[in-house]
Parts: structure tokens; sequence; C-alpha cells
């Protein structure tokens, strides 16, 4: 059964790591030098519920999630990135949650403007399997970032919400102090 809140969908994605992986986030937690901090003994000895309600009582719900994928890409646990990003897409893109939309959707203009670096982001895309080599080339010759990012909304984001869950989780891996911006806007 799909979790109901972001709390339950990090306890499930801590609960799901092999134990070596689930140390290395908790050393990673504890490593973090932006505020607000996390204390040694609120994680040692802890089970990943207890670090789950660690993560919501210390950043918030939203805040907890872009903590939970910063660390799990520090403790190189991609597909659990990518796992965590796809649920907690399926939780904001469920009725009730805000406008309905894909992050990806509901910020076209900004991401259109504002994205700058956008060839480390078509090789994960085409790596990944959401661009196909001649859309790569193709948006890869366009002059301007600008021109790229509609081409992307033009082409292979309109494919559906995987194609936009990956290029959203790509977007933390390149654009994070963009898309943190962007997040406290709302």
């Amino acid at each position: 059964m799909a979790p109901k809140t972001k709390k339950a969908a990090l306890a499930d994605m801590l609960e799901n790591l092999s134990k070596s992986d689930f140390d290395k986030f908790c050393s990673h937690l504890l490593d973090r030098r932006e505020e607000p901090r996390v204390r040694r003994r609120q994680v040692e000895g802890k089970n990943f519920l207890q670090i789950a309600d660690v993560l919501v009582s210390t950043f918030t719900e939203a805040g907890a999630v872009k903590v939970a994928v910063e660390l799990l890409g520090c403790a190189n646990c991609g597909q659990e990135v990518e796992e965590l990003v796809t649920v907690i897409a399926g939780l904001d893109s469920k009725p009730g949650t805000r406008d309905n939309q894909h992050f990806v959707d509901k910020y076209k203009l900004q991401l259109t403007d504002r994205v700058s670096h956008m060839d480390p982001i078509l090789d994960r895309l085409l790596d990944r399997g959401v661009l196909q080599r001649e859309a790569y080339d193709t948006i890869r010759a366009l002059p301007t970032s600008q021109k790229k990012m509609r081409e992307l909304y033009c082409g292979c984001l309109k494919a559906g919400t995987a194609s936009k869950d990956v290029f959203y989780q790509i977007l933390l891996e390149n654009e994070k102090f963009l898309i943190d911006d962007l997040n406290t806007k709302h």
C-alpha cells in the first residue's frame, strides 16, 4: 500500500535501506553543516521510524524530503532517490494537494528562465533513457538554455509523470539552489 504522507514515505524508504546504507545516511545526516543541524543523540541507536520523526520535526515534511534526497545522494543511493522522488511526486499530485500539478509543470516558466547548465542535465536525461540520442543531439545544438528547456517541454516531458519525476530528480542534483528557491516560494 502506498504511503499517505511524506513522513510515511520517508519511513518506508529508510526501512528499505540496507544496514550499511542506513548507517551512511545517518552519518551524513550528522555531518550536515547547514542549519538546522541534527544532534548525535537524536540519531544514535534510533530505528528508521525514529529517524523519519527526527527529519520531519527538524526540517518540516517538505524540507525533510529535500534533505533525505540530498543525503541519499551523498550515500550513493541513486535508486532510492528515484523511488522516493517518484513516491513524493505521486503524493503531491493527488487531488487536494497544491494545484494538482507536478513541480516541473507548475514552475515551467521559472525553470525555462533560470536553469543555466543544460548540458549535464541533458547528459543525465539521455543516460536514464528519458531522451533518445536524436532528440539529445537536436537539443544540444540549440544556442540558449531557454531554447533547450522549451524543446524538452515540447518533447520528452510530455511523455508523462515518469519522465517528469526523473527530470525533477536530475534538477535536484544539478540545480539544487534553484529548486530550493522555487520550493520555498510556494
